[in-house]
């Protein structure tokens, strides 16, 4: 038991110390700080028709409590779905496949350790949307169980069943990174447009909101007196409310209650299932076995090497050799059934009408990407080869140079189709766009890969960024033919930059 405990507390704390969670914890705590909008902000959270609650202690608690639940529920499975991996890439595994370890205790402690994370950010949002309060409120008094109770009932369920599935999909896909994660994401979407529009019993609802949502609609129909019932929408809404009405919380009937557990008691289940299942870190293994014997085999043909008859090496202090390098790099990594969909929409870049090139083609052309952008500044770390690029002949000026310029030819090689269209329909502007977006979503993935030493958080933010553009939202619109977003994509660019630069000659001083 106490081996147990301590290899659930140490990589609670490995992964706690990452510059990835720190940064994932500064977004969030970003983002929890508009869940409940100001007194007079222009936008909305939670609606019901025409109201929004008065700022009493109940709606905070609940707010909050349903905003963290569908926020972490998203984004907290992308930030711990890759706790397996980071122990195979550390070697760890391997240790702990030469113990007796059981799969099951592996995996459990994985699950508590991704649980306690999201716990972590989750907590530090509770404490926020208190601070909020006495920011905020109107008077009313501070009531801790408001606050608590939601938290507890709705929020620390859902995220365990995150915390689940994360390790579920780990072990069942943990060749496909980017199937996990479209996976995922098409269920969470189908889970929350299903329970949120139809009439589903509370107990089959695993984010635990419609409940809640369900007694807020009650509550203001019952005291507006309505004919005609007033729905209730999530999201940031434009245009805030001008009615307010008094919200005093919800009594959670036993079976809800009950529900949770079992839902948490069928995640457990669900880790015995797949317990059998989980390659035990000797994939890697079987692979080197196979290596070793190929060379050996090799080597049993070769006579003997004339050191006098080999060419003599030509030193070449150029750029063009190494960005030439890092594109045979970009395009040989990944599958190559994923260069089968490049040319598909490549295709597509030239067919389909312009506004659907903008809102679809050209996002999914470019997510495609987002494993060899993700590793584009990171590969040196995850092969640890990273002193030896470090001591290179000027590595910011042609090795990260170089990378930086691969990234971007490749992302406006894809757009080549649409940018050439653009420029017959003598759209300059629409150009510049499109190349000013490939060079930002480069600078971004290299600027995240260098302060996080990973590349988690770009996978998600790029994901996030992806989705927001597939929706049309405008103000995330990177690449868009109007040209309206260009400005601050160029200054981003520029900070990117300038941050890859500084924080690669600032670890190379090191």
């Amino acid at each position: 038991m106490n081996s147990f405990l301590t290899t659930v507390k140490f990589d609670y704390l490995q992964r706690t110390r990452s510059y990835a969670f720190l940064i994932t914890l500064c977004i969030s705590l970003a983002v929890a700080y508009t869940f409940v909008p100001e007194p007079n902000a222009a936008y909305s959270t939670i609606k019901i028709g025409d109201y929004q609650g008065v700022y009493n202690a109940a709606w905070f608690g609940y707010v909050t409590a349903i905003m963290a639940t569908m926020f972490l529920s998203l984004i907290g499975f992308y930030l711990v779905n890759n706790s397996i991996k980071n122990d195979i890439d550390t070697k760890v595994g391997q240790i702990i496949a030469t113990t007796k370890f059981t799969n099951f205790k592996y995996l459990l402690s994985k699950v508590l350790s991704n649980f306690l994370v999201l716990l972590t950010i989750a907590g530090i949002i509770f404490m926020m949307s208190i601070v909020l309060f006495f920011l905020y409120n109107d008077g009313y008094s501070f009531e801790f169980l408001s606050f608590a109770k939601p938290y507890t009932l709705i929020t620390l369920p859902a995220l365990f069943i995150i915390a689940v599935l994360a390790i579920v999909f780990e072990v069942v896909l943990w060749k496909y990174s980017i199937i996990q994660n479209l996976l995922f994401f098409f269920l969470f979407m189908t889970a929350i447009t299903y329970t949120m529009s139809n009439q589903v019993s509370y107990n089959y609802d695993v984010f635990n909101g419609k409940i809640v949502t369900t007694q807020m609609e009650a509550q203001l129909n019952q005291i507006i007196q309505s004919d005609q019932s007033a729905r209730l929408s999530i999201g940031f809404t434009v245009g805030g409310s001008s009615e307010r009405f008094n919200f005093q919380g919800i009594d959670f009937p036993i079976p809800f209650i009950v529900s949770r557990l079992l839902w948490m008691v069928l995640g457990i289940v669900l880790i015995v299932a797949i317990s059998p299942f989980f390659h035990r870190f000797n994939v890697k293994e079987r692979l080197s076995v196979k290596k070793t014997q190929t060379i050996t085999e090799e080597h049993k043909t070769i006579q003997e090497i004339a050191l006098s008859n080999l060419p003599k090496p030509q030193i070449n202090y150029g750029i063009f050799p190494l960005i030439k390098t890092e594109l045979l790099l970009l395009f040989r990594q990944g599958k190559k059934w994923l260069w089968l969909m490049n040319a598909l929409g490549i295709v597509f870049l030239t067919l389909l009408p312009i506004h659907t090139v903008y809102q679809f083609i050209l996002p999914i052309l470019w997510f495609f990407q987002v494993s060899r952008l993700s590793e584009l500044t990171t590969k040196e770390t995850t092969n640890h080869v990273h002193y030896f690029a470090c001591s290179s002949y000027k590595p910011l000026s042609r090795l990260l140079t170089s990378q930086l310029l691969a990234g971007i030819i490749l992302m406006v090689f894809l757009a080549t189709p649409l940018i050439l269209r653009l420029g017959l329909m003598v759209n300059y502007l629409g150009v510049l766009s499109v190349i000013f977006g490939g060079v930002f979503i480069v600078l971004f993935a290299a600027a995240l890969g260098i302060l996080t030493k990973g590349k988690k958080l770009f996978e998600v933010l790029f994901f996030m960024l992806t989705y927001a553009n597939i929706n049309g939202i405008q103000f995330l619109d990177y690449f868009g033919t109007t040209g309206q977003n260009i400005s601050y994509v160029l200054v981003l660019i520029l900070g990117f930059a300038s941050i890859s630069f500084f924080v690669r000659k600032y670890e190379m001083n090191r």
